[in-house]
């Protein structure tokens, strides 16, 4: 039986009982009832020194980073990712799903160590042991107007999620801060404080996108190498492993949106079509930077762009929008 068998073989014969999940503040910010229920289990989560945690606001290139660091962690071997599905591989500690399988906090507590784990907590929810452990932490920010798009998609297809509603309601929803892991503002702003007092490696999304040919239009500006090889460079070097130039080239072509869209290991597809309808929208979608131009109206984006300039006041943090 294949990897991808036995992820889909541990959801079937599954009471779901699709439906969307209702919200509760924790610190006022929105989460799942299901996993307010557990919270204080979540809270006193005893991590390890030698823990990983990748923290990212959802729908920010989660399981993007998820997969370029295990194959890292591997050595680039193929084989060695393919041994189970991206949420076993490395759990989602504040996930519930149903009572008859295990959490993800469950999963990441029976796990050896070294553990790779993921949260898209905001900073002030962490469980305290991670900072305690002085953990190593990935944080990637995607920039909000493609991180709302996506998010807005993402509940669509996803029937476990709260009800988006129209775009124009979930757009006021997103701007508020009043949908699940709270206001990406204050999400992107708590991290990036966060990395000047622990060992947090911050990335963005659009610069691990950036392809070599967009390089050299920057050159021609005086911009920085900002590329793929360059930001998997970076996590290598955070995570203190060389790898030969051949295997990073692997782990350039195997982390390409397009191979990873079609690996049905971190594709989602494993998942039972009634929770995840990928009909509706494909769990990895498009993977660009820009598309918020096809949603956006011209008054929504003058409304965020207030909204930004308003809530992002003070902050070093910048964000590209188009590449």
């Amino acid at each position: 039986m294949t990897k991808l068998e036995l992820a889909k073989k541990k959801m079937e014969h599954v009471d779901w009982d699709v439906t969307r999940r209702e919200t509760v503040e924790v610190g006022g910010v929105l989460l799942t009832k299901q996993t307010c229920d557990i919270w204080d289990k979540i809270w006193a989560f005893q991590a390890k020194p030698d823990d990983l945690l990748i923290a990212t606001y959802a729908k920010a290139g989660t399981t993007w980073t998820q997969e370029i660091v295990d194959m890292i962690q591997c050595d680039g071997d193929i084989e060695k990712c393919k041994r189970a599905s991206i949420p076993d591989r490395q759990p989602f500690i504040e996930m519930v799903t149903r009572k008859t399988l295990p959490t993800g906090l469950e999963k990441a507590e029976a796990m050896p160590s070294p553990r790779t784990l993921k949260t898209h907590l905001p900073v002030q929810l962490v469980p305290p042991s991670f900072w305690e452990q002085n953990c190593k932490m990935i944080y990637v920010a995607r920039n909000g107007k493609d991180n709302l798009v996506s998010y807005y998609h993402f509940h669509r297809m996803h029937q476990m999620m709260p009800e988006p509603g129209t775009w124009e309601e979930f757009f006021e929803k997103f701007i508020a801060g009043k949908v699940l892991w709270g206001s990406w503002y204050d999400h992107v702003k708590g991290w990036w404080e966060a990395k000047n007092n622990y060992r947090i490696l911050y990335l963005f999304y659009e610069d691990i996108k950036e392809q070599p040919d967009q390089y050299c239009a920057h050159m021609r500006n005086n911009l920085p190498n900002w590329n793929p090889r360059h930001e998997i460079q970076k996590i290598m070097q955070f995570l203190e492993k060389e790898l030969e130039k051949e295997v990073l080239d692997k782990i350039i072509h195997y982390t390409q949106f397009e191979v990873m869209k079609n690996n049905p290991l971190a594709n989602y597809t494993f998942v039972p079509p009634e929770i995840m309808d990928h009909t509706i929208s494909p769990f990895m979608r498009k993977g660009t930077v820009g598309d918020w131009k096809n949603y956006f109206t011209v008054a929504q984006n003058e409304r965020f762009d207030s909204e930004y300039k308003q809530k992002m006041a003070g902050t070093s943090l910048t964000f590209r929008v188009e590449l």
